[in-house]
């Protein structure tokens, strides 16, 4: 599936939800110069097309102590479709684990990961990712400021 299948009026409903998800049917409708029942089950088949795959809230960071945001690259031992399956699925387990990609190139998976400082980082680099079995390397990279941080995709 992919924006190809997408109308004018698809399109412009998800740039505006992606930009303030908190928008109704009935504001949309009127930016869009379209019904509210068109809206909601344009909006309806978004969702059961997966164009929309959930509606969060993006918070502050600061204000909820994640301050420390730092990049790990993870280097594992072993490529086994086993053991890549089950390194993914343990970090995923950690709630300081904000996201988790494979990668190609020199290491196998690079995590972002959210903690209140330097001691919370180092407490769950010891007693968390350092005890999964098969890493070989972490090389961390912290954020010393942030210029731009986007959620919402181009369309």
């Amino acid at each position: 599936m992919s924006t190809n299948d997408l109308d004018v009026i698809d399109i412009e409903i998800l740039k505006l939800l992606q930009r303030d998800a908190t928008l109704t049917n009935k504001e949309i409708s009127f930016k869009l110069h379209k019904s509210i029942a068109t809206i909601h089950e344009r909006i309806k088949r978004l969702k059961e097309q997966g164009y929309i795959q959930r509606v969060v809230a993006i918070l502050d960071r600061k204000k909820i102590k994640r301050s420390l945001i730092a990049f790990s690259h993870v280097l594992l031992n072993d490529h086994t479709a086993d053991t890549l399956n089950k390194f993914e699925q343990e970090v995923a387990k950690f709630p300081e684990v904000m996201e988790c990609f494979q990668m190609t190139g020199t290491f196998d998976f690079i995590l972002r990961i959210a903690t209140s400082d330097m001691e919370a980082y180092h407490n769950f680099y010891r007693n968390k990712l350092a005890t999964l079995p098969n890493i070989t390397t972490v090389q961390s990279f912290f954020v010393l400021s942030e210029t731009k941080s986007e959620t919402a995709y181009p369309l």
